[in-house]
């Protein structure tokens, strides 16, 4: 079993050393809390590149560049009304950065929860019936980081008033 002998108030970059099976002190990698408002914004950044990196893969699938040209996406015309819906639902994870990143923490956590679901159902919406493996593919991806936005929103860690900062 491996003991920590950590120095309280120790540091970033200061040697932290920890007790091995047979008692010898050795150095230890780092490990820093991250804050929740962090991993939050990391979060939505990955999802917002994992949708453009789908979406871009998309244009080498024969035919859709063609469609897009004709004025059509998918069963739907690439009018002003498509095209602002479309850059609706794309802009939430852009604002979800920086709500992550700016809201106090009660509001933050019931956004990144309401907001991470209602983009959870939308890829799957979208995937439903895809054969596309590329596209299956990233909806799992997208779909893991979303419910981690959700779990990580949900489990927010609870500090007494005196040490919550920005609440």
């Amino acid at each position: 079993m491996v003991e920590m002998d950590q120095m309280i108030g120790m540091g970033i970059g200061e040697n932290k050393h920890m007790k091995d099976q047979d008692g010898k002190d050795r150095l230890v990698f780092e490990t820093l809390r991250i804050p929740t408002q962090v991993k939050l914004a990391g979060l939505w950044g990955a999802v917002m590149f994992m949708y453009i990196y789908v979406d871009i893969i998309s244009f080498f699938k024969p035919g859709t560049i063609t469609d897009i040209l004709a004025g059509k996406a998918w069963i739907y015309d690439i009018d002003q009304t498509w095209l602002l819906l479309s850059l609706m639902l794309m802009t939430l994870p852009v604002i979800m950065v920086c709500v992550s990143l700016l809201v106090p923490a009660k509001m933050n956590r019931y956004a990144n929860i309401g907001l991470g679901g209602f983009h959870l159902m939308i890829a799957l919406g979208f995937a439903a019936g895809e054969i596309n493996a590329y596209y299956v593919f990233g909806t799992i991806v997208e779909a893991i980081i979303l419910v981690m936005i959700i779990w990580t929103a949900w489990k927010w860690p609870l500090v007494a008033r005196s040490g919550a900062a920005g609440n």
